[in-house]
């Protein structure tokens, strides 16, 4: 089996536009973000396919996320199948006001996407050369 590194993927912080009305970052707005992180890393299989998210098994939120939290999107690809490649997502955290500035898991999820072509129908996420 392939090992593929975990990486980081996004790095962004989250401003007032992103709260619901308890003062924190909307869920939606996480997940967003972890589809675009996922979806960098399966990206680099292969630069030239175009992947769609089928997907986002099993995410929990442990900690909430607050406006001007640093928000990192670590990812690592943990499976290839032959059209389609599985990403988990980890997301941490760095807060406003914590001095010294560890990080603090606050969400993961796994995010399934298919290789397509241009008719949306399912493709080898790998070329014959990579297999």
């Amino acid at each position: 089996m392939t090992e593929y590194p975990r990486e980081l993927a996004l790095r962004t912080i989250l401003l007032p536009r992103d709260t619901n009305a308890q003062g924190t970052v909307f869920g939606g707005v996480i997940l967003s973000h972890i589809d675009l992180a996922g979806v960098v890393q399966v990206r680099k299989l292969n630069p030239a396919r175009r992947f769609v998210t089928v997907a986002m098994d099993e995410v929990i939120f442990h900690e909430p996320v607050f406006v001007g939290d640093l928000v990192s999107f670590y990812t690592q690809v943990v499976h290839v199948g032959r059209t389609s490649a599985k990403a988990q997502v980890c997301v941490f955290v760095q807060r406003t006001d914590d001095a010294d500035g560890e990080e603090v898991r606050v969400t993961e999820a796994e995010v399934t996407y298919v290789a397509v072509d241009e008719n949306r129908r399912p493709i080898p996420v790998l070329r014959a050369s990579q297999r």
